[in-house]
């Protein structure tokens, strides 16, 4: 059964709007694992806009099951995960622009460059997890950078119209997960999941963990972490 890991970035995203201090997100991650979450991930974005620097640092003290820190494959970065030795570190691509990442990381033209940036994260004692498409090309060449695991993009698949579109993303992750143990590497996935469309998802044997943060945030805002965390892990153990 996959473990389950929240992402809490869209409690900062409504504590910026104000640019105030509530809802603390570190105070959402703290509910998250009294109610069963099994890691903790932030993304900190170049444009900082809904985690800050101190919220990581405070994460970084405060969580006590696993701290994933999502981030670009920037200088800053690599830096910022060195001094705060997150758990995980995984890389995604970034834009400004963007309301939410968009689509899985460029691996294959960047072999050389991920191969010497994995390895620096690596040596400072944190597991490497690499986000991409459901594309083989991608997932043989995430091995070949010596990361850790890989993060399958689930977002194609979430947002599916039809029953038969859902099917063939569904079967198009399957099918990179499968790949993807072959090489040895751990898997996860994540982006677009929510209460409806998880269970297929949980049902891949080869899923270790489901990375979800919006649909839980969003379910919080009406009955409160503790129960759309358990709520959610009922899904999955379903």
């Amino acid at each position: 059964m996959p473990k389950l890991s929240v992402n809490i970035d869209h409690i900062a995203t409504i504590r910026q709007a104000r640019q105030g201090t509530e809802p603390d997100p570190v105070a959402a991650a703290v509910l998250a694992e009294l109610a069963g979450a099994e890691g903790i991930i932030a993304h900190l974005r170049e444009d900082r806009r809904h985690v800050q620097d101190r919220d990581l640092r405070l994460l970084r003290e405060t969580v006590r099951t696993k701290l994933n820190m999502e981030m670009a494959a920037t200088n800053e970065m690599q830096r910022i995960a060195i001094e705060m030795k997150p758990d995980f570190s995984t890389l995604v691509p970034e834009k400004r622009e963007e309301l939410t990442t968009e689509g899985g990381l460029e691996v294959a033209s960047r072999i050389d460059f991920l191969k010497s940036y994995v390895a620096r994260l690596q040596q400072g004692g944190i597991i490497v997890s690499l986000f991409v498409d459901p594309d083989g090309k991608q997932i043989a060449a995430s091995k070949k950078t010596g990361a850790d695991w890989v993060e399958i993009h689930t977002g194609a698949y979430a947002n599916a119209r039809t029953e038969k579109d859902r099917h063939h993303e569904l079967v198009k992750i399957v099918e990179a997960v499968k790949l993807a143990a072959s090489l040895g590497l751990r898997i996860g996935a994540g982006h677009g999941l929510n209460y409806v469309n998880v269970r297929s998802i949980a049902r891949i044997p080869e899923v270790s963990e489901l990375n979800i943060g919006h649909s839980i945030i969003s379910r919080a805002a009406l009955v409160g972490m503790d129960r759309a965390v358990r709520e959610m892990n009922q899904l999955i153990e379903a």
